[in-house]
């Protein structure tokens, strides 16, 4: 961007650092470390990092250490998993990317949900796919099966992606009756199912305590041939943290090694060594409790904060994942995304999560801020109500600095 312009509000981008003081980010759905866990985990690594270090460094299936752990992870779920069907990768993205190249290739169609992941939906664009939008159903309810099943015979997609667990945006959660049908479907229609599992483990409310999250999508393809699942710590640990992975059968994840050789070649030494040092050391659980926690608290400020300054906007509470998804009481996302800029917070836009314009009614609210930073945002939010309200979204009204 030149010099002295402020960096578009519609973008997911984070915001840099110097504009936090002025600017209440809601773009990037995305929390700060989980600290200490994240200083111990590093220290952990530099601790194994010498063995390594007198290697050639280079592991494009990952390191066999932390592919073990991630099976065995897998395998404690009920999932009988071996370290041959991991990949790790740099990020859930560069999971998806390294999928999307090997099974859709230019022109193929990939069914997608509607609305989806803004930025997932971009990576598949930019390989250029044809994406083929499956609406969701009103509310958290989730998929709706009987549509999924018409498009999987009719549009008969190469790929089909989907998030089951706390959805971004809206945060629903499937549950075991969908995955099965959605399996079932995918199977029948020849189509490889990508599950992503990024959000599995943000459960905010205790029904989930002690098990009771449905079974992953992967546990109704015992025979592996239809499920590809999408892994990550950056959503339940850290967006700093780059470490994914895919779960699929062998044959599939050494057409995946063998396809990076042109891609990225391999995955951060250290950081897998980070990643491995927490899945060992119970330091994930306790480090992934404490991210809930924070969630939650904010998810609870941010709700009511909404809804004491805008009442007219309509939503409901998910009980998982790091998203709001808010039908904007009649106002125009992208309008309230430019007049954001204006009153000093940054929210994306509802079309990003669609395809060809669609939602542009809605906005993402992410539980990125809690307490007195969340009641600004939505005193923020409202001002930018205001601006669009009275056709003056590129007025004059100025943001108040404000220090979290």
């Amino acid at each position: 961007m030149p010099a002295g312009n402020p960096v578009p509000a519609r973008g997911l981008e984070p915001l840099p650092p110097e504009a936090l003081g002025s600017v209440i980010d809601l773009g990037c759905a995305s929390l700060p470390a989980p600290e200490p866990w994240l200083t111990r985990a590093v220290r952990g690594a530099l601790e194994e990092l010498p063995p390594y270090a007198h290697t050639h460094g280079d592991y494009p299936a990952g390191l066999p250490a932390l592919r073990s752990m991630i099976a065995e992870r897998y395998t404690a779920r009920g999932i009988p998993t071996m370290p041959e069907q991991i990949m790790v990768t740099t990020g859930a993205m560069g999971a998806i990317d390294a999928i999307c190249h090997l099974f859709a290739g230019r022109g193929e169609r990939i069914a997608v949900e509607s609305p989806s992941y803004a930025n997932i939906l971009q990576l598949m664009r930019e390989t250029g796919a044809r994406l083929v939008p499956v609406a969701m159903a009103e509310g958290l309810s989730g998929w709706d099966m009987d549509r999924w099943r018409q498009v999987l015979r009719e549009a008969a997609p190469r790929l089909a992606y989907v998030v089951a667990d706390f959805h971004n945006p809206t945060g629903a959660l499937a549950d075991e009756d969908q995955r099965r049908r959605l399996v079932d479907a995918a199977r029948s229609a020849g189509t490889v199912l990508v599950a992503d599992e990024t959000m599995s483990e943000l459960w905010l409310d205790e029904e989930f305590r002690g098990g009771g999250m449905p079974r992953p999508v992967c546990g109704f393809d015992p025979a592996g041939s239809t499920v590809i699942t999408v892994g990550s710590a950056s959503k339940a640990f850290w967006a700093g943290m780059r470490i994914g992975w895919v779960r699929a059968a062998p044959d599939v994840v050494r057409s995946l090694v063998a396809a990076r050789a042109y891609a990225d070649m391999g995955t951060p030494v250290l950081e897998q060594l980070a990643v491995n040092w927490l899945f060992s050391t119970g330091g994930w659980e306790q480090a992934v409790e404490l991210r809930r926690a924070q969630a939650r608290g904010n998810r609870d400020a941010l709700v009511a904060a909404v809804r004491r300054e805008l009442p007219d906007w309509e939503f409901e509470v998910p009980r998982g994942g790091l998203t709001l998804w808010v039908r904007a009481g009649g106002l125009s996302g992208s309008r309230l995304a430019e007049a954001g800029e204006r009153t000093g917070v940054r929210v994306p836009s509802g079309p990003r999560f669609g395809v060809d314009g669609a939602f542009e009614g809605y906005v993402r609210l992410p539980f990125t801020v809690g307490g007195a930073v969340a009641e600004e945002a939505a005193a923020r939010l409202a001002a930018a109500a205001r601006l669009v309200e009275s056709g003056a979204s590129g007025g004059t009204e100025a943001p108040r600095t404000f220090v979290a």
